[in-house]
Order: C-alpha cells, then sequence, then structure tokens
C-alpha cells in the first residue's frame, strides 16, 4: 500500500471513528435530557405530592383549630351560667323572705307605706330574675315532677277528681334558670 492510500483509509477511519462519536454523543445527550427530563417530572411529581400532603395538613390543623374555639366558648359559656346560678342561688331564699313578709302583711295591720316599700322591693328582685332568665316553680295542680319538686308531705286530695301524685299547694318556690333547676319546689302532693 502507498502513503497515499494509508492516509486515505487513516482518514476515512478518523471519519467513520468521528462519526460514530457523533453518534454516540447524540445518543447520549438524547438519553440525558430524556433522563433529565424523566428526573425532573419526578421531581415534580414528587413535590406536588409534598404540597398536597402540607395542605391536607394545614386543613386538618385549621379545623381542629376551630373546634377548639367552639369547645372554649362553650365551657365559657356553661361556666359563666353555672357561675350565675350558684350566685343567683344565694339571694333566692332572700325572694322568698320577702313574698313571705307580703303574705303575712295581708292579714295584718301594717302600715301602707312600709308594705309599698317591701312590694317595690320584690318586684325589682323579680325583675332581676327575669333579667337573668330564672323563672319560678309554683305550680299547683300539676303532676309531680322529681326533676322539679320535692314532696314534703303526702295528703289526700280535697276533691275525687284529682290524680294521685298532684302538686297540692305549693310550700316553698322553686328556681330554675332554663332547663337547670337551682332549687327545687317544696310541695305538698296528692295520696
Amino acid at each position: 500500500m502507498s502513503k497515499k492510500e494509508q492516509e486515505e483509509i487513516l482518514e476515512n477511519s478518523e471519519e467513520e471513528v468521528l462519526e460514530k462519536n457523533s453518534d454516540i454523543s447524540d445518543e447520549s445527550a438524547d438519553s440525558e435530557a430524556s433522563e433529565g427530563k424523566d428526573e425532573k417530572e419526578l421531581r415534580i411529581e414528587e413535590l406536588e405530592a409534598e404540597l398536597a400532603v402540607a395542605k391536607d395538613s394545614m386543613l386538618r390543623k385549621a379545623a381542629e383549630l376551630e373546634n377548639v374555639r367552639k369547645r372554649v366558648q362553650k365551657e365559657r359559656y356553661q361556666l359563666r351560667e353555672q357561675v350565675k346560678a350558684e350566685a343567683m342561688q344565694d339571694f333566692l331564699p332572700l325572694n322568698d323572705d320577702l313574698l313571705r313578709t307580703l303574705d303575712a302583711s295581708k292579714d295584718s295591720s301594717v302600715d301602707e307605706n312600709f308594705l309599698a316599700g317591701v312590694e317595690m322591693v320584690s318586684q325589682k328582685f323579680a325583675e332581676i330574675l327575669a333579667k337573668h332568665g330564672i323563672e319560678k316553680i309554683d305550680d299547683t295542680g300539676v303532676p309531680f315532677d322529681v326533676n322539679l319538686h320535692d314532696a314534703l308531705l303526702r295528703q289526700p286530695a280535697t276533691d275525687e277528681k284529682t290524680p294521685s301524685d298532684t302538686v297540692l299547694q305549693v310550700l316553698e318556690r322553686g328556681y330554675r334558670m332554663g332547663e337547670k333547676v337551682i332549687k327545687h319546689a317544696k310541695v305538698i302532693v296528692s295520696q
């Protein structure tokens, strides 16, 4: 082989090697690009999943916080009502004494001005009780209810139409605030 032929073969082989290298580098660049895209897509999916978990966690925490707020508000209201009921319970005997004074004064000769003053105080007391949602329990002729009444005596009814376990007389008024009984009414019940 001549030198020219050898140089041509060498050039051809170099060109082939360069072409092959170029093809290989193009393929590897394509595969690297596709791998890069796959990695980016995987990373995006991972981040989206993390974001969804974080959003869900945040929504749960917000709902939990709202539930705690509602529970605290309800407990605060119940505590306020309980304290109010206990405070009013201490003043209820005073109201009973005022009412007994008014009842006793009807049978005796008492100064009109004094009686008017006691009536005014009693009315004011009744207004305060109503303002705080306190109702009296003093109905007669109703069925005896252990949740509202304390039976002090049982006696025969005055007429035959009155059924057994009916409140005949209220000896001492009871009071309730809403559904909660603050003081049970002391009553006489029919046999």
